[in-house]
């Protein structure tokens, strides 16, 4: 099986260099999550038809939380937080979008696995930034996560291609990185270097 490498914006850009950033480095990442609460639907509907005209595959594209959108557009997938509408209710009324969730604890992962979700996102595992004052739930609770579920686990939080090793041997389908891609100068770089790690391990 592919180890997959998720990219998620990160709120700290604007429309236009995050642009910038995904067109650059898109052919070494396998999903291209737009996570933007601050912008509207119309900003997302323009910069996912901005990233196809420039040659970012549809099939790269997810769109958190914005189910009418990922719909419309006919993106590969959603995201879904504890704050948006259910699993069940996706795969019902959009049977064709690939759903993933984000999950904090087993018990709720293996609820979303029941309610149909295609791939879980699971973290943070490492010290970051982002989750200042919040304790990682590190490889161990990773393992126990993906040992409970059947469907892939998408590790997230304080990961560089340097422990991308302890992740997959973790049990984990993939990779999701915010800001330690999205926010490097050399990002292309960085996102190849991930690519590697997840690769030598197939």
């Amino acid at each position: 099986m592919k180890r997959q490498l998720h990219i998620i914006s990160t709120g700290k850009q604007t429309k236009e260099v995050f642009i910038k950033k995904v067109i650059a480095l898109q052919a070494e990442v396998d999903f291209i999550h737009i996570r933007e609460r601050s912008w509207t639907a119309k900003e997302i509907i323009d910069t996912v038809k901005i990233l196809v005209a420039s040659g970012v595959p549809l099939k790269k594209i997810v769109i958190n939380d914005r189910v009418d959108v990922a719909a419309s557009m006919h993106t590969r997938g959603v995201q879904l937080a504890s704050h948006s509408v259910s699993t069940a209710y996706v795969k019902k009324h959009h049977p064709g979008l690939l759903i993933g969730c984000s999950v904090h604890s087993v018990t709720e992962a293996i609820e979303l696995e029941k309610a149909g979700a295609d791939y879980l996102l699971y973290g943070h595992i490492f010290k970051t930034d982002s989750k200042k004052g919040s304790n990682p739930r590190g490889v161990e609770g990773l393992r126990e996560m993906t040992e409970q579920v059947s469907i892939p686990v998408v590790a997230i939080g304080g990961i560089t291609p340097e422990t991308v090793s302890s992740i997959v041997q973790a049990g984990a389908s993939g990779v999701a990185v915010l800001s330690g891609i999205l926010l490097k100068k050399d990002a292309v770089e960085v996102a190849r270097k991930y690519k590697q790690a997840l690769e030598g391990l197939q």
